[in-house]
């Protein structure tokens, strides 16, 4: 998505004319997508993919550079927009706010992939109603070693929990390897109880699923589990909406599936060439998610039986920062994930053999997101190592600060 050197095609979506700078610049090199195939398949799944993010703030999550490099975060809705694109003025904790782009209709999906955005990310509030979200999120996340059985095993045991609190959820695949389970709520309570309505219901899936699952935040504690992520639901958050196409190379799509469908089918089933005709032949397996809004009382009842969640212990030099049960060691921090790649494999390099006795979840590889952009960490739990041999801190391989040179 780099600049045009083809011609643009201009489209006529239900009277808006979209123009498409580029359209024959190859995004996906193993189906081999265009820039213009990726307009069209949004436009045939626009119904659904409107029922996802029509209506709602969304950060653009531009692939400026194409495929192969770091996308940045846009907040701000473009100056020069059309006419058929709405904005919504957001507040962050930080005290900034940001005019963000808001799509209603084909056109707008059509537009803001000629920008470069894959995927969809929007808030989880209706551009008419800021403070109160109408939707909670589940993002099972699974971690290394973690097999498709397990990730639905969780999947309905947090249905079940729902269920129990009067809550309906909708199951769709992540894109990657997870599962989003959507739940509609009304709109009756600001961000802080969504959060805490989330973090109960994770807490009572790993009540009910031990060792399945787990909602305990710092990544090290999880072992080969389903985090249930409920820190999704905190302000400022997005995730990628129904129909977005993920950025993997095979240009997988997150795709509402049935509660039946969920043991028979597999993430890489669902591309961009393959979800078209799933949709014009069975529609839209979320038809009816705006239907069935549930409240939070349930779960917020349940969250005053459990009380707070297990703090974890501070350290011992005074900081008040979190000290890790865990023993840690930090090998990178790049600003390319292909760069955090090879730094854990020089470090594999220099200690073959404590590469060799580490399980898959010791490998930590964590994006994490800066001012506009995501930056990459690596770590590893030496927990599996036996003590006489494990490899202390060293200097780190690589170490990018994403924040040098803004004050």
């Amino acid at each position: 998505m780099s600049p045009a050197k083809t011609p643009p095609t201009v489209l006529d979506v239900d009277g808006h004319e979209v123009r498409v700078t580029s359209p024959d610049r190859v995004v996906f090199p193993e189906p081999g997508l265009t820039k213009l195939d990726l307009v069209r398949y949004y436009l045939a799944v626009a119904d659904g993919a409107l029922r996802g993010a029509g209506g709602r703030p969304m950060v653009l999550k531009r692939f400026a550079k194409g495929l192969d490099q770091e996308p940045f975060f846009q907040k701000r809705v473009p100056e020069n927009h059309p006419d058929f694109i709405d904005t919504a003025t957001l507040h962050y904790a930080s005290g900034t706010s940001a005019e963000e782009t808001v799509i209603r209709d084909a056109a707008g999906l059509a537009w803001i992939v000629n920008l470069g955005c894959l995927d969809l990310n929007p808030h989880p509030v209706r551009a008419e109603d800021l403070d109160h979200p109408d939707e909670l999120r589940i993002d099972l996340d699974p971690m290394p070693g973690v097999d498709w059985a397990q990730i639905v095993d969780v999947a309905f045991t947090a249905r079940d929990v729902l269920e129990d609190h009067g809550l309906v959820g909708w199951p769709k695949t992540s894109g990657s390897r997870g599962l989003h389970i959507l739940v509609r709520i009304l709109p009756e309570w600001e961000y802080p109880d969504v959060r805490r309505a989330a973090e109960t219901l994770a807490r009572e899936v790993e009540n009910r699923a031990p060792g399945l699952a787990t909602a305990r935040w710092w990544k090290e504690e999880r072992g080969e589990s389903v985090f249930v992520d409920f820190n999704q639901n905190a302000k400022d958050r997005t995730v990628a909406s129904a129909y977005s196409i993920r950025p993997l190379p095979d240009a997988r799509v997150s795709t509402p599936l049935t509660w039946e469908e969920l043991r028979e089918r597999r993430p890489e089933e669902f591309t961009v060439l393959t979800v078209p005709e799933r949709f014009a032949a069975i529609g839209d397996p979320h038809e009816g998610i705006d239907a069935a809004p549930g409240s939070l009382d349930g779960l917020l009842a349940l969250a005053e039986q459990m009380g707070p969640a297990e703090k974890p212990p501070r350290g011992s030099d005074g900081s008040g920062r979190r000290a890790s049960t865990m023993p840690l060691i930090e090998v990178a921090r790049t600003k390319t994930k292909p760069e955090a790649l090879d730094a854990l494999e020089q470090w594999k390099g220099r200690h073959p053999e404590t590469a060799a006795a580490l399980h898959p979840a010791d490998v930590m590889l964590d994006g994490m997101r800066g001012s506009s952009s995501l930056w990459y960490r690596v770590r590893i739990n030496l927990q599996h190592v036996p003590d006489a041999t494990r490899p202390p801190q060293e200097p780190l391989i690589a170490d990018y600060d994403p924040w040098a040179g803004r004050g």
